[in-house]
């Protein structure tokens, strides 16, 4: 019976009430933070895409279908997300959701309006579109991307304003790229001029050897190459905060059976992440840490530990509790491991069962006539 009205209470939550919930934590996050967190005085976002499965029940396929490629029966619906993250906090700012098939650059789009003004935001070559830029730029925003493939790089045109840096004038597309109506491409510029940086990476073990980057801080004297460069390679960090969601936090495969349940579970785990984040900052920044270098996972373990304490306690002894509980979170400070490097290997053997190819009727149907 506990169960069933916990079940019933839970799907009573409005949705927009937990969307709101999780855009205020991470507002409430953001004005903590003071200038000298800031990159050369700017705010720095990142943006990246992810999948999540979820239970398989008629009303999650139909909402968020699994792969083509699957048998029916076979697979599991699942979802495409698009996040961005606080470089300076590590907290999820913006969400939104849709199905698998959908591209990274369209989910990046319903992103935009997040952002504000003088922000820069950070992405991988997917998102290195000529639209995207000049959206972004009316917004009187700035990006750093990893150049398109699409787009060769050659240092022989261009006005070269440092090593391996130079100023190039980029023209509109002459075909009208998928995702943009007539209308939008129409209402492109001709041209946009950007700056272009490459640079190599000697690192034994990474997969990438050569990196070309394009930005709209056009300016070297206050956007250096090398700075731009160290900013860039910070973006590896929002792989890092997906993996938090998805594997320390549990957020991977989730458990509701109807579409609206599964929006409310993903915008709860967020929202779950961003208070772990709060703590984090308040640690670091309380005891001299740096917020970034604490554990997620190690910060969950002690706050689960001290909320019996949080909650037997006194009016003012929940003060005291929660300094200790700072003090504590502070120590449990990450090694810094520059260019580290691990194989994509995993040490624990699944059990040796057979894929499903089949939907399960039709295996219980070749058992009995076995």
């Amino acid at each position: 019976m506990k169960k069933r009205a916990y079940c019933q209470a839970r799907s009573r939550l409005p949705e927009k009430l937990l969307e709101k919930l999780f855009s205020q934590s991470a507002q409430n996050l953001e004005e903590k933070v003071t200038t000298e967190h800031l990159w050369c005085g700017r705010n720095v976002l990142v943006v990246d895409g992810s999948t999540v499965s979820m239970t398989d029940t008629v009303e999650n396929q139909k909402a968020y279908p699994q792969p083509k490629s699957q048998k029916a029966g076979c697979g599991f619906p699942i979802a495409k997300i698009g996040v961005i993250f606080s470089l300076v906090t590590g907290a999820a700012v913006a969400l939104v959701i849709d199905v698998m098939n959908t591209h990274d650059i369209k989910l990046a789009r319903q992103l935009y309006q997040f952002l504000k003004p003088l922000d820069i935001l950070i992405g991988d070559r997917a998102f290195c579109a000529y639209a995207d830029i000049v959206a972004i730029q009316k917004l009187d925003c700035d990006v750093v991307f990893r150049k398109h493939q699409s787009r060769p790089t050659s240092m022989r045109k261009g006005k070269i304003v440092g090593d391996c840096d130079k100023i190039v004038t980029w023209n509109k597309p002459k075909v009208c790229p998928k995702g943009l109506s007539l209308d939008e491409f129409e209402a492109l510029p001709q041209t946009i001029t950007v700056r272009e940086i490459y640079y190599y990476i000697v690192i034994p073990g990474f997969r990438t050897g050569r990196v070309s980057l394009i930005t709209t801080l056009l300016e070297p004297t206050t956007y250096s190459t090398l700075e731009i460069v160290r900013l860039y390679g910070q973006r590896w960090d929002v792989e890092l905060d997906l993996r938090h969601l998805k594997t320390t936090l549990g957020m991977d495969v989730l458990r509701c059976k109807t579409p609206s349940m599964i929006r409310k579970e993903i915008y709860v785990y967020l929202l779950a992440y961003n208070l772990l984040r709060s703590l984090m900052w308040s640690s670091g920044t309380t005891h001299g840490t740096p917020p970034l270098r604490l554990s997620v996972q190690g910060t969950r373990h002690h706050l689960n530990n001290f909320i019996p304490q949080l909650l037997a306690a006194s009016s003012t002894e929940v003060e005291q509790i929660y300094h200790t509980l700072l003090k504590v979170i502070a120590h449990k400070v990450v090694p810094e491991r520059p260019g580290r490097s691990e194989p994509r290997v995993r040490k624990r053997r699944p059990k040796a069962y057979p894929l499903m190819t089949k939907s399960r009727h039709e295996f219980r149907e070749q058992l009995q006539t076995a």
